[in-house]
């Protein structure tokens, strides 16, 4: 047995105040009820919340303070994200801090939950990070782990645990789980995913298992979640197939099929490109004219246009 803690905070999350004393509250009363937790995660966006109005710099006043939340502890921390500023562009930025203070990593979240998040730069790089004599750890934040192409890399990296600071507000954390699930699956990892309450989400932060098994789901209030993990359980699986059956990444390791979709210098993308522009859904007028398409049958024709779905559709994810 690998055994490794970590511990999610789902705290309340202001939009419009500071929420650093009550990251730092929440940790020393984390370590003195579970002293034997060796990470802590917070949700993303939890020193801010969601709002972009008070971006910092890489290596500035912030990251120190939760510099010094870390070496205070000695443990790991990921203090969620934070809006960082660089060279005039604004990120979604998680930074990984060692027991001993120092950063070792900075995860920008790869995409932001346009056309919402607007005015937040993508980044580009795929962070893992190694807990010595633990194992190789991956970062992701909310709406990266929508597009499976992430999570299947830095499991390709080595990671055997992915680490999802989240804020989602909004009715689609359901689907979230299911992804969480999936992701779990046929990666053959852990999935630890915070999400804040408050201005910083709904809560029900979840922990996953490899065979895409909910190991805890946090209730809609503040909530402390420590879990010890096993990491030697991924390595058997990953050897061995989930449950003694599917052997996902080494299948994938040894495909013979490639995937035109990701050569956009030759791929057709005439259907995507069809769908439209990335903008927000416009409020439909109670007196327009549903939509109608040409592929409607005749039968359903003499009784009126059939309405494509959705008329409307409400703000989702993050």
């Amino acid at each position: 047995m690998v055994p490794f803690s970590i511990a999610g905070v789902q705290m309340n999350v202001s939009a419009t105040e500071s929420n650093l004393p009550e990251m730092k509250r929440q940790l020393d009363i984390l370590v003195h009820r579970f002293p034997w937790v060796q990470m802590v995660v917070f949700s993303e966006l939890a020193v801010c919340g969601p709002l972009p109005n008070y971006p910092q710099p890489a290596g500035g006043a912030l990251e120190v303070e939760f510099q010094h939340m870390a070496a205070k502890h000695g443990l790991w921390l990921v203090p969620g994200s934070y809006f960082e500023l660089d060279q005039g562009r604004i990120y979604n930025t998680a930074p990984v801090i060692d027991p001993q203070g120092k950063i070792v990593a900075r995860h920008r979240k790869m995409f932001p939950f346009l056309p919402y998040e607007e005015g937040v730069e993508p980044g580009h790089e795929f962070v893992v990070f190694d807990v010595p004599e633990v194992g190789r750890f991956g970062m992701s934040i909310c709406y990266d782990m929508w597009f499976p192409e992430t999570t299947r890399t830095l499991a390709a990296m080595g990671a055997e645990v992915i680490i999802h600071p989240s804020l989602t507000n909004t009715i689609d954390r359901d689907v979230e789980h299911s992804i969480a699930q999936a992701t779990a699956a046929i990666n053959q990892c852990y999935v630890f995913d915070v999400n804040g309450v408050g201005d910083g989400g709904y809560g029900r932060s979840v922990v996953v298992g490899p065979h895409g098994n909910v190991i805890y789901e946090a209730g809609s209030g503040p909530e402390i979640v420590p879990i010890q993990l096993n990491l030697a359980l991924i390595r058997y699986e990953r050897q061995n197939g989930i449950l003694g059956l599917g052997q996902i990444l080494k299948s994938f390791r040894d495909r013979r099929v490639d995937f035109p979709v990701y050569r956009p210098e030759s791929f057709d993308n005439g259907y995507l490109n069809s769908l439209g522009p990335l903008s927000k859904t416009t409020r439909q007028r109670s007196d327009a004219a549903p939509p109608t398409t040409d592929a409607t049958p005749p039968a359903q024709a003499e009784s009126g246009p059939v309405p494509l779905y959705p008329q409307s559709y409400d703000e989702t994810g993050t």
